[in-house]
């Protein structure tokens, strides 16, 4: 990432925190790691500053889906290390129970608005609060990379997680929109749809069981995702080596979608 100064929200385990130690690895000069809970954040920053190769991990504890929560997190770390270069939005699933992003919540029909905003909030909104906040920077200096992290639940829809899914595929929709906006300033757009991946989360619930043997055969390679096999695709495509890359959707899916 030459040097550079990555930003990965949601970082503080998991997926995110695989993505924090392959920027790292990618060569970036600083990682922000984002999270929710401030003493997650603060682990995986001192476990990135532990690797000994020159990186420093900055820890940056906000609510995604709080406006004034992510200007002020872009303006702290615009004051201490010069604005972020790289940007991953990874932060997901609404703080819902893991068994409800599993599946097992309620039918659309069933809901109401109330329920929804928590979905679009972190899943849409969030990804758009950040990319707002970044881009002036990325123009300014005519570079940037923004990798969304979204889910095959937005291109394939998955049935009791329909506003999850919809918000999904908005950011999709929106990436594409904004890499065609922003191409002539050098900033590229990505995102990477996940299938099922064993996160702290989805191990509390699955574990060894039979759901996770059941799991495991929907997807060709037999078995669920781990957060590294999401990780070295990130750190690609916010390197210099993905320059000509933009507005695209990678599945790392284990083969479960198949999509053009």
């Amino acid at each position: 990432m030459d040097e550079r100064v990555a930003l990965v929200t949601g970082a503080g385990q998991g997926v995110g925190r695989a993505i924090a130690l392959a920027s790292a690895r990618q060569g970036a000069r600083i990682v922000i790691v984002n999270d929710y809970v401030e003493e997650r954040a603060r682990r995986v920053a001192e476990e990135v500053t532990a690797m000994n190769i020159g990186v420093q991990g900055f820890p940056c504890q906000a609510d995604v889906t709080q406006w004034a929560e992510v200007s002020r997190m872009i303006k702290e770390v615009a004051d201490k290390f010069g604005s972020v270069d790289v940007l991953v939005n990874n932060a997901g699933n609404a703080g819902h129970a893991v068994a409800d992003v599993m599946g097992s919540s309620r039918e659309f029909v069933e809901t109401d608005p109330d329920d929804w905003d928590a979905w679009v909030d972190v899943n849409f909104l969030a990804p758009m609060y950040l990319a707002r906040a970044v881009l002036p920077h990325m123009i300014s200096q005519e570079w940037g990379r923004i990798i969304n992290v979204i889910s095959e639940a937005g291109r394939v829809g998955e049935p009791r997680l329909v506003v999850y899914s919809g918000a999904k595929a908005g950011t999709a929709g929106f990436s594409r929109a904004l890499a065609k906006e922003v191409g002539r300033h050098n900033i590229t757009v990505n995102c990477v749809a996940l299938g099922t991946i064993d996160t702290p989360g989805v191990s509390s619930v699955v574990g060894d069981s039979a759901l996770l043997k059941k799991m495991s055969a929907r997807y060709p390679l037999k078995r669920i995702g781990q957060p590294e096999d999401v990780a070295g695709l990130v750190a690609f495509l916010g390197s210099a080596d993905a320059s000509w890359i933009t507005g695209q959707t990678y599945g790392v899916n284990g083969g479960y979608a198949t999509l053009p």
